[in-house]
């Protein structure tokens, strides 16, 4: 039966610099979406094509989405680099890591067999990585909006024991979002890669298939969430909120 391993296994080094499977298969999908994205900038049209098309359905979809959490179109605009990457990324991270394949290509390393590819969420650090960005990001996003010292002002407030009190709640409740983030996304990657190794063994055929159907289905539902949650975030430290 094939290995299930919590940490992500190396598959060579260059120098001191260890690359994993995990952060192999995460270059994997920059290069992709980087190669998609060269053509699709040269394929533009005014008349545009099915896959312009279908494009442009989707950045107009998650621009009212946009919209309707932050209340203008300009924010939604402003902003929409950010949460399209997190969602674009997360969610194509997801789907090649369960991509037919994948998980069935295999090299020796240091005298074992390791998986030439896994899937980039079920390694913690690109969570946790991305966990940190969007929580940064967008306290940054918070004090260019409403002001540095206003923005800090929710985390730091000396004007009473309660609203110091309020004020510390905040910080932990911002620590505590990088790990409901990372360990979210984490969690439910890596269980997904677990029980399809599991139940391929037990029944390599078609008895996979329902649970390959689930697993696309949480990948995007999770991808989703996390840019919503920080999607959520930025308009929580942009609103301006008066006493």
């Amino acid at each position: 039966m094939e290995e299930i391993s919590l940490k992500a296994q190396e598959i060579f080094s260059i120098g001191n610099f260890s690359v994993t499977n995990s952060f192999f298969l995460t270059l994997v999908v920059c290069v992709l979406l980087l190669c998609f994205a060269l053509l699709m900038k040269k394929k533009i049209k005014l008349v545009p094509g099915k896959l312009q098309g279908a494009a442009e359905m989707g950045v107009e979809s998650l621009l009212n989405l946009m919209e309707s959490t932050l209340g203008s179109m300009e924010k939604a605009e402003k902003y929409f680099p950010l949460v399209a990457t997190i969602f674009i990324f997360i969610l194509c991270s997801n789907l090649l890591g369960i991509f037919p394949g994948v998980g069935s290509l295999w090299m020796e390393n240091s005298g074992a067999e390791v998986p030439l590819f896994r899937s980039p969420a079920a390694d913690l650090n690109f969570t946790l990585a991305f966990a940190v960005i969007s929580v940064i990001v967008t306290n940054i996003i918070g004090m260019a909006s409403v002001g540095v010292f206003k923005h800090l002002g929710k985390f730091f407030n000396f004007k009473g024991p309660i609203d110091f009190f309020i004020g510390i709640l905040e910080l932990i409740s911002e620590l505590a979002k990088i790990i409901s983030l990372s360990f979210r996304l984490f969690g439910n990657v890596f269980a997904g890669e677990v029980l399809l190794t599991i139940i391929s063994f037990l029944a390599p055929y078609f008895i996979p298939l329902p649970f390959l159907f689930l697993e696309i289905f949480v990948g995007m539902i999770q991808a989703f969430i996390f840019a919503m949650i920080t999607l959520v975030s930025i308009s929580l430290h942009t609103a301006t909120h008066e006493h």
